[in-house]
């Protein structure tokens, strides 16, 4: 549900929304400026990965604003510029401003999804084989066979359970091996993480569900507030799309 990242830099970019995901402002220096977009020493915009979109938002520099458009991960973390406003230097110093909408709501949306999973894997024993999300509304799929009759009010009852429980999300990191002896730690169907990944960042839903991601969360399953179970879709034999609202 999300790319899996062992440690707390990309390329020369410390990413500060892995240790709090909470952070909206920073400052930051300017390393680099090119086609490619501006690469910061330190940045809390998320990237975007594993069906999480990247962060909008703005610098700020010399009484200058230009907005950031999205982010491009190579070698290095490169922001995306809106090609119509002022870039800064090299060397400069910027404060970067993460949207805060956006940003929680695709936090709701991520713990949702985790929710949405935790409770498919108790309940109905399913992995997920994909998923896709945008702010306040994702998918899932799932390797789920024949469904019971009122699956998807059933499934709409349980989660909504389990948000209104309460339930702290926490992240942080392990040795892989570690990691690796958590019960059900990979909840895809396929194990997405790379062979040469020694350290696992997990998110886990206190009494639900431990998985190993590398998203943004909100501390709490109350934060996501009322989610409603859309749809669900039949893609094949075996295969079963779940799609969710999250309230405003």
């Amino acid at each position: 549900m999300s790319n899996l990242i062992s440690m707390d830099h990309h390329g020369r970019t410390a990413r500060l929304e892995l240790e709090d995901a909470n952070i909206r402002r920073f400052t930051a220096q300017v390393l680099d400026v090119s086609s490619e977009g501006i690469v910061l020493d330190r940045s809390a915009f998320y990237p975007g990965g594993g069906g999480q979109p990247p962060d909008f938002g703005a610098l700020t520099f010399d009484g200058n604003y230009c907005r950031i458009v999205g982010v491009r991960k190579g070698d290095d973390l490169c922001l995306i510029p809106n090609e119509e406003d002022p870039l800064p230097s090299v060397g400069a110093t910027v404060e970067g401003v993460v949207d805060d909408v956006r940003r929680f709501q695709l936090m709701r949306t991520h713990s949702a999804l985790h929710l949405l999973s935790g409770v498919v894997f108790r309940d109905f024993g399913a992995l997920v084989t994909g998923g896709n999300m945008e702010p306040l509304s994702a998918r899932l799929d799932f390797n789920l066979g024949e469904v019971p009759p009122g699956f998807k009010e059933s499934l709409d009852e349980l989660c909504n359970l389990e948000v209104s429980a309460d339930r702290a999300i926490t992240t942080y990191s392990l040795p892989r091996q570690e990691a690796f002896a958590i019960p059900d730690i990979i909840r895809t169907a396929k194990n997405l993480l790379p062979d040469d990944l020694e350290i696992v960042r997990i998110v886990d839903i206190n009494g639900l569900d431990v998985q190993a991601d590398g998203g943004t969360h909100v501390s709490s399953t109350l934060q996501i507030k009322r989610m409603r179970i859309a749809k669900v879709e039949n893609k094949g034999k075996g295969f079963r799309r779940v799609k969710i609202e999250l309230e405003e």
